[in-house]
């Protein structure tokens, strides 16, 4: 009992057990004589996490209380969100990814699948919950994390990351969440090349022993956890979608990088918007990087024109899709499905060969909205974003590449080369800018905002499937929140205020669910259903 107490993340108080529990749990001697409060402990992290002298260390650093006791971990987290997202989440989760191998001590809970030994799925599965009633799974294949590629097995640091910020934000019981790692493979070579990597040394399995393992993994976590809400994360351009569609319509499933970060960016442009009292079926809209993210994030823009009344051809009329090769054309060879319904025909252009670089296409098209997902850092130039301010009075400009390194654009310079006029989000923290006796505050696209309260309004509602209404629901709770009267005012709520926005983001999406019946058990109360599918730790 003692030793097993002590080394359980989920139970473990260290020095806030008190001198009777101590008796009782055979702790005595165990500990130092001290009794603290869980107020004190937290205070003694903190001073302990500002003492360390890089990001990288204080991740460590955190990342060794999150193994130790669950309850101070996001109790001090809950204090300092704002502060310590980008160290325990992105940018910072992206070194820990690429050193996974070097800095690895302990598995913090997660299953370790590999595509080889299809017959463990579940014993697996098993075995990492422990006995737990998993509510929540997130699981990644590690071939496309963060802006970073792929880092096959290593990629599990996303996943635990993810779920950290679900519990942080939203208050999902962290005994109630999985993060999981399929590991297919990598084609990354340097990890091929590693003598100390902890994954599969081969190149990644595709087709249909992939497909194979993967329906099998969803069938072994439908058996293990009928209730569980199950989030794919940073699948590869090749995967992501193919899977997403294979179950969205029959279980709750949810695609971060499809769906999430196209909720974000239609919850900033509604933002803008309100700033700008401009309609959304006004808008042209350019996709820069045309990937997993960027076609997931156009799609669900599409299909709010749709909901605002636009025919599918009409709502298609407003999208133009820019990739490494240029605008996407129809002809355009080894097209995906996602880009397919967003190709443009050559003939609408006198000179279609030239559309080879994004200047060429903004001089060409006078986009009012502009989204980067390209990973290509600092291509949002000034001549790219004068000539789109030039045809526009406010033009939306969303470099959301990340981690920093990865950006499009800074968010000081689009202020600038906009003469103040750019409505501005990035996809890493940005600080407030001050351009011409304005202090602009920078929205983050960050996809934090968005799922965790989205994951727990269809906990919540006990919902069947995560459907379009729903998402749209979550995105419009959002982007409703802005001050459109504030001079500079951002087009999205602050990270800072993460688990109230989560909370409306949960209203919102478990009251739609209950709306369209989705809900597999009576929901008489939306608010009493959220409260009580959170977590309310005893210490």
């Amino acid at each position: 009992m003692t030793q097993s107490i002590l080394n359980d993340p989920f139970k473990n108080k260290g020095t806030a057990f008190t001198e009777t529990e101590r008796q009782h749990l055979g702790l005595v001697g165990m500990l130092p004589p001290m009794v603290q409060t869980l107020d004190q402990q937290a205070e003694q992290v903190y001073q302990q996490y500002q003492s360390k002298s890089s990001a990288l260390e204080k991740r460590v650093f955190l990342m060794s209380i999150f193994n130790e006791n669950r309850v101070l971990f996001f109790k001090t987290f809950s204090q300092h969100v704002a502060e310590f997202m980008p160290i325990v989440y992105d940018p910072t989760i992206a070194t820990t990814v690429e050193h996974y191998s070097e800095l690895f001590v302990q598995p913090q809970n997660a299953a370790f699948l590999s595509i080889d030994d299809p017959d463990s799925i579940e014993e697996s599965l098993k075995n990492a919950a422990n006995g737990r009633d998993i509510r929540l799974l997130c699981v990644t294949d590690g071939e496309g994390i963060l802006g970073i590629g792929d880092w096959g097995t290593q990629g599990v640091d996303i996943t635990v990351g993810k779920l950290m910020v679900y519990t942080a934000a939203a208050g999902i019981d962290p005994s109630q969440v999985l993060p999981v790692v399929i590991d297919a493979g990598t084609n990354n070579e340097s990890l091929l090349k590693n003598p100390i990597y902890l994954g599969l040394k081969q190149h990644r399995v595709r087709g249909q022993r992939y497909d194979q393992f993967i329906d099998r993994f969803v069938s072994a976590v439908e058996n293990q956890f009928p209730d569980v809400y199950l989030h794919f994360e940073d699948f590869g351009r090749s995967n992501a979608a193919n899977i997403l569609n294979r179950y969205k319509d029959d279980q709750l499933v949810f695609n971060d990088d499809i769906q999430g970060t196209g909720i974000i960016v239609l919850a900033g442009l509604i933002g803008a918007l309100n700033i700008s009292k401009q309609k959304l079926t006004d808008q042209t809209y350019l996709c820069f990087g045309a990937g997993t993210a960027g076609a997931g994030i156009t799609m669900r823009v599409y299909n709010e024109m749709l909901a605002a009344g636009l025919s599918p051809e009409e709502a298609k009329q407003h999208f133009y899709m820019v990739d490494k090769q240029g605008l996407l054309f129809t002809d355009t060879p080894d097209l995906t499905p996602e880009q397919k319904p967003f190709a443009r025909s050559r003939s609408e252009f006198a000179n279609p060969d030239s559309l080879t670089d994004l200047l060429s296409v903004v001089k060409a098209v006078h986009p009012t909205v502009m989204v980067g997902t390209s990973t290509q850092p600092g291509t949002f130039t000034k001549s790219v974003v004068t000539e789109m301010a030039a045809h526009t009075e406010r033009p939306i400009i969303f470099p959301i590449s990340n981690p920093t390194k990865l950006m499009e654009a800074s968010a000081a310079d689009l202020i600038k080369w906009t003469d103040g006029k750019g409505l501005i989000a990035t996809g890493i923290p940005s600080d407030n800018v001050e351009y011409k006796g304005v202090t602009y505050q920078i929205g983050q696209a960050n996809n934090a905002l968005i799922y965790p309260g989205l994951g727990l309004g269809a906990i919540a509602s006990a919902a069947s499937v995560l459907n379009d209404a729903m998402i749209s629901a979550a995105a419009h709770s959002l982007g409703g929140i802005v001050d459109p009267t504030q001079p500079g005012a951002a087009v999205l709520p602050p990270v800072s205020k993460l688990n109230q926005f989560s909370d409306t983001v949960a209203t919102a999406v478990a009251q739609s669910a209950v709306d369209q019946k989705l809900n597999q058990k009576p929901i008489e109360s939306v608010r009493d259903a959220i409260h009580q599918a959170q977590w309310q730790p005893e210490y």
